[in-house]
């Protein structure tokens, strides 16, 4: 890649990775733009766009070879490397989280389960045992941890995401409902579940008075 990628199409390439998956499973070889468009409801010409970011890979009169597009997108998004991954925060969030069958399969090996409420510690989640937080430095350190999943309330997030940046790690999914903000070389996403909510609530609103104006 000799330009710099925009983070909304980085955003878009793991469900083209998503559908392509599905087409190989019903065993379609090839596709074209206007019919991935179609089933993903994005344009054709943005899909083209989007993968001419990183070279194309269609031929024109032919498509794309699904097989051949689903791995080269899998290669960009680094889905063949293995990241070992830990969950602080082992509430509702984090158990939902820890029992989420597709992080393997997504090269994030979970290993770790930690929580500060003594009452939660030796439960198993998905059977990985929940260890206390006082447990997190020499865990990082052993087991070379390169991602921490924050579950944790907004006040101790910037506490608990100094701390394993200290210790190491190199990436945080923060799903506390405050941003994250470092000044370390950390790779930081932050989630927010009530964002899309909102947005569904918008949308839902939208179409109820374009029903009721028609």
């Amino acid at each position: 890649m000799g330009k710099k990628v925009s983070m909304a199409v980085i955003k878009r390439l793991p469900r083209y990775y998503r559908y392509l998956n599905d087409l190989l499973k019903v065993e379609v070889k090839r596709i074209s733009s206007k019919e991935l468009s179609e089933r993903m409801g994005i344009t054709a010409s943005q899909i083209r766009q989007d993968l001419n970011c990183f070279g194309g890979f269609g031929q024109q009169g032919y498509g794309y070879n699904v097989e051949t597009l689903y791995n080269e997108i899998g290669k960009i998004l680094g889905v063949e490397r293995r990241f070992s991954t830990i969950i602080i925060g082992a509430g509702n969030m984090g158990n939902a989280l820890a029992n989420y069958t597709n992080f393997q399969k997504r090269g994030f090996d979970l290993i770790g389960i930690f929580d500060i409420n003594y009452n939660r510690i030796g439960q198993k989640v998905n059977g990985i045992e929940i260890l206390h937080t006082d447990e997190l430095d020499d865990f990082i350190k052993k087991k070379n941890v390169d991602i921490a999943i924050l579950t944790v309330p907004s006040r101790n997030i910037s506490e608990v995401a100094e701390k394993v940046v200290e210790l190491g790690i190199k990436g945080i999914w923060n799903f506390s409902p405050q941003d994250l903000k470092l000044s370390h070389d950390v790779v930081v996403e932050n989630v927010h579940l009530s964002d899309g909510l909102a947005v569904l609530g918008y949308r839902l609103k939208e179409k109820e008075e374009n029903n009721s104006s028609n």
